[in-house]
């Protein structure tokens, strides 16, 4: 059961493949928070968010080109792990650009319907750990994500439509373990893998009134089946070598409902409420065809993570060319104390966010928007259990996020 333990803890590094998504996929998403499902700014990025919208736009092509930063602060621990210790440690600072494009047709045929397409990231990270015990488990994990979101939308009233879409995620990924155990002795683990895997969503937008927009979207589960392979080493058990590896996680499916109303004043409220479904991340399971490596290095865990809820809040004024917009995000955490480890210190976290757009004529329009995510610190008692062997506390580790995107209509 010590073995199992300790090679858990190892195995356990590429855990934010499934535990870490991108909400905000455009300027206006972060200006929001990512609360612009129900309310139509004429924006190419209703292909994403709500693609039923598009039907509701004007009959032209939209095009929305946008580029974020996201810089991830350092995580800190204090604490012991497996009773050694105690260690004060820290995570290294991570930074990242990533691009995303969203477009929208003009109308096609006499019942206003659209085709849209999306270029997103809709989840990765990349965690580094140089300091020994955290590096056992994730000296570096890094996960990249693109999905590329074709969409079709059809107006069943003059009220109401529908829009399909189909999801492709590419995803990569980099998994880097390097320490000693008195079970396997010194060991090395570095693995890389990619995959191509396709899911599905579907969205409904439905105007009663002219100020009152109700938007409902659902996105399917995507299992993320990377295959590739891994240098591996063991002087206890003599593996040295590379050797076909494979693991399947989940980017899990999730639910909004989103309701906004526009004043007088051309203020709009949308207040969305996001339903994730990580209870589909049950288990852990790297498979390795050699059958030495797969004893040592492929052991399943068990993760049973929870689903969460989310709480987005965005207000919107409208002041003729200027946009002005904020956001107020309330998150929780899937990650139970029982299997929370380095790769992935997550905890409940508060995103204020804001920004605005510009307009400078009737083709082009820019914009520039800002989120700022503040997580809670979180500790770990003995009496949680926990399987990495963690006890302590987890504190900082916030997250900046700014973008800056153009938009053209044609």
């Amino acid at each position: 059961m010590k073995k199992i333990a300790f090679i858990s803890f190892i195995a356990s590094s590429v855990l934010m493949a499934g535990g870490y998504k991108i909400p905000e996929t455009s300027t206006n998403a972060v200006a929001l928070g990512a609360a612009n499902v129900a309310h139509n700014q004429n924006s190419a990025d209703a292909a994403y968010y709500n693609p039923a919208k598009m039907v509701f736009m004007s009959d032209e092509n939209h095009v929305d080109a946008d580029l974020t930063y996201i810089g991830l602060e350092k995580v800190k621990f204090n604490g012991t792990v497996y009773g050694t210790g105690p260690y004060d440690i820290e995570s290294e600072n991570e930074d990242f650009f990533v691009p995303t494009l969203h477009y929208v047709s003009g109308a096609l045929g006499d019942n206003g319907a659209r085709i849209g397409l999306s270029i997103v990231s809709p989840g990765g990270l990349s965690k580094r750990w140089e300091d020994s015990i955290a590096s056992y488990s994730a000296k570096e994990f890094t996960l990249k994500t693109i999905e590329v979101n074709p969409t079709a939308a059809f107006k069943v009233t003059d009220n109401m439509a529908f829009a399909a879409g189909i999801r492709f995620v590419r995803s990569s990924g980099v998994v880097t373990a390097v320490g000693v155990s008195p079970v396997i002795g010194s060991y090395y683990q570095d693995m890389t893998g990619t995959s191509v895997d396709v899911g599905f969503n579907l969205a409904l937008e439905y105007n009663p009134l002219k100020e009152l927009e109700i938007g409902a979207t659902y996105r399917s589960k995507v299992n993320l089946t990377l295959k590739g392979d891994a240098d591996l080493y063991s002087s206890t058990y003599g593996i040295n070598g590379n050797y076909a590896a494979s693991v399947t996680v989940p980017l899990p499916a999730a639910v909004n409902l989103a309701v906004a109303y526009t004043f007088p004043t051309k203020t709009t409220f949308e207040f969305v409420y996001e339903k994730t479904y990580w209870s589909s991340y049950n288990s852990l399971d790297f498979q390795y065809t050699d059958p030495t490596a797969e004893a040592v290095f492929g052991v399943s865990k068990d993760k049973n993570w929870k689903d969460t809820n989310t709480f987005r809040f965005g207000i919107t004024q409208n002041l003729n060319d200027l946009t002005l917009m904020a956001g107020l995000v309330i998150d929780e955490s899937p990650v139970p104390s029982q299997t929370i480890g380095f790769e992935l210190p997550d905890t409940d976290s508060t995103s204020v966010s804001l920004g605005g757009r510009y307009k400078i004529n009737k083709q082009l329009d820019i914009g520039l928007s800002a989120l700022y995510s503040m997580h809670e610190d979180r500790t770990i008692s003995a009496t949680d259990a926990n399987e990495n062997g963690i006890v302590g506390e987890f504190s900082d580790g916030n997250i900046l996020i700014i973008s800056a995107g153009l938009g053209y209509k044609f």
